[in-house]
């Protein structure tokens, strides 16, 4: 197991310049793993789940369904879980931790009739707003209230009920969110613009596996018709496609060779198109593909687009690519309305960006150099190790408690890439 407790005294040191060669193997995806491992509130006989990446956000969920009354047998990324939730209300001091705790609220109502969820803390990228969430719950038949800090979540004598979700704009929480409500309802529940993420599309179908009956999988259209229980099921964790995406651009901007296993090249394609725009060169292959690059990169304009568009998740280490591009690029942030906190930090490394509202303008420096900075958020701590992998000199990279939330055993999988990477106090 990972050691998570003292990261806030944690620095982590790079020195730059070294070509990053060899290969690397993909962690489970943690954005398909907590919605995954939720389940376990509403499979109550026998639910195995493989390819759990050892994070800290996935060790607060195990903590949040243990205390919740769920058993949790952890072996080296394989998870069984039984038994059935005891309480309805979640734990405070670990909700505030994570905001995918959120996704506890659905199961925890279709199991115990009433759930009482904090309001949930976690990145501070932006509002994030439950609002969906709620509306998702009352559309089900519940009735949602709030008081004191806690969304209190309840059913009629009737239970659970199918109906009509139509979402204002694309949210992945509260599409996995609605799936999981959803299966256990009485009747027809239909979703409309419903995100169609890989991580949506792995939790649909684990829950189809156990007995579930969603159509529509992998589109913005979904019918689920409710079953009164789900069966024995056993899953693995779809590979972490923005993991994947880093490691890809790591090899890119130290001018690499990088192999990267264990992944589904079709859910980063408009990423890999993106990436071969900037020079880079990408094989790919059934479960993996090599990225090299021999070349400064060139610059190409992005915006964030819920899937299949470019993730909100790799905007921040594309922009440490940029950093160093042989021109101007423009970023376009349109699903998080605070996600370039990364900015300042890079700017003490000698990148020249300016932001204006959701646009970053990138003007490409030859050379970026070694510094103290502080990561503000789980994907800008990304951002800036690859960008003290292609710095001069060395960095020191604060703020480790965001880093080891969504990436597993980074230093070691670096470190066998050739990169001088170390973490102290």
């Amino acid at each position: 197991m990972n050691s998570f407790t003292n990261n806030n005294l944690e620095k982590i040191y790079i020195t730059g310049e070294k070509k990053l060669t060899g290969s690397v193997n993909i962690s489970g995806a943690k954005n398909a793993a907590l919605p995954l491992m939720a389940l376990s509130l509403i499979i109550n006989k026998d639910f195995n789940l493989y390819n759990v990446p050892d994070l800290a956000d996935t060790r607060l969920m195990s903590n949040l369904l243990i205390d919740l009354g769920i058993a949790i047998n952890w072996r080296k990324g394989n998870l069984n879980f039984y038994g059935k939730p005891k309480k309805d209300e979640a734990s405070y001091d670990l909700v505030r931790q994570m905001r995918a705790s959120i996704l506890v609220l659905g199961p925890l109502l279709a199991s115990k009739g009433t759930a009482k969820v904090p309001l949930p803390g976690g990145c501070a990228i932006g509002s994030r707003p439950i609002d969906l969430h709620v509306m998702v719950m009352e559309a089900l038949g519940a009735n949602v209230k709030f008081d004191s800090g806690f969304i209190i979540s309840s059913l009629s004598n009737e239970g659970l009920k199918g109906g009509v979700i139509n979402f204002p704009k694309v949210s992945v929480g509260a599409t996995e969110s609605a799936l999981m409500t959803a299966v256990l309802a009485q009747g027809q529940t239909k979703i409309f613009n419903a995100a169609k993420e890989p991580e949506v599309t792995d939790l649909a179908n684990c829950l189809n596996k156990a007995g579930a009956d969603i159509k529509g999988i992998g589109t913005d259209n979904l019918i689920i018709n409710g079953v009164k229980e789900l069966n024995q099921v056993s899953h693995s964790v779809v590979s972490d496609r923005i993991e994947a995406g880093s490691f890809a651009i790591a090899s890119s901007i130290t001018k690499g060779n990088v192999e990267i296993n264990n992944i589904n090249p079709k859910n980063l394609t408009e990423f890999i198109n993106i990436l071969k725009l900037t020079g880079s060169k990408v094989e790919i292959f059934e479960n993996s593909m090599n990225v090299s690059c021999s070349q400064r990169p060139k610059t190409f304009n992005v915006y964030t687009d819920p899937y299949p568009g470019f993730p909100t998740d790799l905007q921040a280490q594309y922009m440490a690519l940029m950093a160093i591009a042989n021109g101007k690029t423009l970023i376009k942030e349109t699903i998080f309305e605070n996600r370039f906190m990364h900015v300042p930090e890079l700017l003490r490394m000698g990148a020249k960006i300016s932001v204006n509202h959701q646009e970053a303008e990138i003007n490409g420096v030859k050379n970026l150099k070694g510094a103290k900075v502080m990561a503000s958020d789980l994907r800008a701590s990304m951002c800036l190790i690859l960008a003290a992998l292609a710095a001069t000199g060395t960095s020191e990279i604060d703020g480790l408690n965001h880093l080891d939330r969504g990436y597993e055993n980074l230093e070691d999988k670096l470190t066998n890439l050739g990169a001088i990477i170390k973490r102290s106090n």
